[in-house]
């Protein structure tokens, strides 16, 4: 599991509403026997401040909000087969979630 990988959500009660999660824990912790992750929605446009808690990232085709206040810690059986990565866009998930946390 690598950090930035992209996974489906494959638990049935909110697998429609985010039907991917992003792996955003550092490769360093991989022995642990979870991940912490962060949903993907589908996208629609928000403002500042928003749009730095909650970027849209491109993957499969599709823009997809990174829902940063919904980030979790989940275990690694749980998650879903690796659908691709959003490394490439590592930025804007850095940014959001020191926003999370910092405010600024």
């Amino acid at each position: 599991m690598a950090q930035f990988d992209v996974y489906r959500n494959d638990n049935p009660e909110t697998s429609e509403r985010f039907p991917f999660v992003v792996d955003v824990q550092a490769e360093l912790f991989e022995k642990l026997q979870s991940r912490v992750v962060i949903p993907l929605s589908k996208a629609e446009r928000t403002g500042f401040p928003m749009a730095y808690l909650t970027p849209t990232l491109s993957f499969d085709g599709r823009g997809y909000l990174l829902m940063t206040p919904q980030l979790a810690g989940i275990s690694t059986e749980e998650i879903g087969a690796r659908a691709g990565s959003v490394a490439d866009q590592e930025r804007a998930i850095a940014t959001a979630i020191e926003f999370l946390l910092r405010g600024f």
